[in-house]
């Protein structure tokens, strides 16, 4: 039975790194990604911004009042996902099992390959090959789990890598700031430091039953974690194409109304689907079907998005430009292809805080209690 080894790259300021290497004037200057006027966010900044404090999800009026100087760019969704792709092919190439976690990260499981060749020496060569190809930082962190392998990846940053050898894992984290281990955010950590647990060392040693008692069944996982326990096995990629959904209605229908609100329900819980699988779309089609059987479609490219704001009006127009015959509906349908990996990040450009929150409140909700528990009046 091999040890597992499991490599996690993470491509280093992926947003600001594409735009740097299209325009070297950027090269050694504070840069800033997102939305531009008043009510944008900082999707990605490098990291001479993040020496001023600023990271992403931050509002860009904030960043600029700490870094005036910074130079500040929209963003080219396709292109990031294109240098993304380039990154998916050589990895396909190289290794046996990966799994593409988002837009920029990547897990390798490597396991038995040290009865041919080195792990170590083959994911530095791995991790070589993708800068030289593609022009952009990348670190890498090795250990026998993913989560291991991803804080690891996380302390070599900016450009770097490392390994943590077998059995070493809870002494590497044991120094960190419980914040390190993923899955515990500011929240939960800021709960920890006032019951004066601030590192992972001490996080690993405090007695389940009280953990549970503060955080309920969260409280094993994060045990679990700070003592670098990790089971999750490397899910093989594979690309989906589309996501869809339709309604054919009991009694076919003329009602305008009845059909919006159900054209709505479709295309807000795809949205959803799309966000929780970490996608998004540049193409949105509607589809209608009357009673006559005959069928009907209409598409439109648009920027990448995942975001009820720009889904739902483009359904509503083209579900209006399509229906022009004034005759009984049985089908209505939604379609989302040329699907792009990403964060979760919403309308990663134009999207305001304020319905960044609210949409991702409401997502918190579905995730919880069903796609149905909760939808905008």
């Amino acid at each position: 039975m091999y040890q597992r080894a499991i490599l996690h790259l993470d491509m280093d300021a992926f947003f600001a790194s594409v735009e740097i290497k299209k325009n070297s004037a950027f090269a050694g200057l504070p840069l800033l990604v997102g939305g531009s006027g008043g009510r944008g966010v900082v999707t990605s900044c490098s990291y001479e911004a993040r020496r001023f404090g600023i990271h992403a999800g931050m509002p860009m009026a904030i960043a600029l009042r700490r870094c005036p100087d910074a130079r500040t760019v929209r963003g080219d969704y396709e292109s990031y996902e294109q240098h993304s792709a380039m990154v998916t092919d050589i990895i396909g190439e190289e290794g046996p099992v990966f799994e593409k976690a988002s837009i920029d990260e990547f897990y390798v499981d490597m396991t038995g390959m040290d009865r041919h060749v080195g792990c170590v020496k083959w994911s530095g060569e791995l991790r070589q090959r993708i800068m030289r190809e593609t022009g952009l930082p990348i670190s890498a962190g090795l250990a026998t789990n993913k989560l291991v392998s991803k804080v690891r990846a996380g302390e070599a940053k900016p450009n770097g890598s490392g390994w943590v050898a077998e059995g070493a894992e809870r002494t590497f984290l044991s120094p960190l700031p419980v914040r390190k281990i993923p899955s515990i955010g500011a929240v939960t950590a800021r709960k920890l430091s006032l019951m004066g647990i601030r590192r992972a060392g001490t996080l690993s040693q405090v007695p389940v039953p009280l953990l549970e008692r503060e955080f309920g069944r969260m409280g094993r996982e994060f045990h679990r974690r700070a003592n670098g326990i990790d089971h999750r096995p490397v899910v093989p990629y594979s690309e989906r194409k589309s996501f869809s959904s339709e309604s054919t209605f009991q009694s076919d229908t003329i009602d305008v109304q009845f059909l919006l609100r159900k054209l709505r329900h479709l295309t807000a819980q795809l949205a959803f689907d799309l966000r929780k699988a970490g996608k998004l779309t540049a193409r949105v089609t509607v589809k209608i079907r009357y009673t006559d059987f005959n069928t009907y479609t209409r598409a439109r490219r648009i920027d990448y998005t995942a975001h009820d704001q720009q889904l739902l009006p483009l359904a509503e127009t083209l579900f209006r430009d399509l229906f022009t015959r004034r005759q009984c509906i049985r089908l209505i349908g939604v379609r989302f292809d040329l699907l792009a990996a990403g964060h979760t990040q919403l309308d990663l450009f134009n999207d305001t805080q304020e319905n960044s929150r609210l949409l991702l409140a409401m997502d918190r909700v579905r995730k919880r209690f069903g796609k149905d528990a909760i939808a905008t009046a």
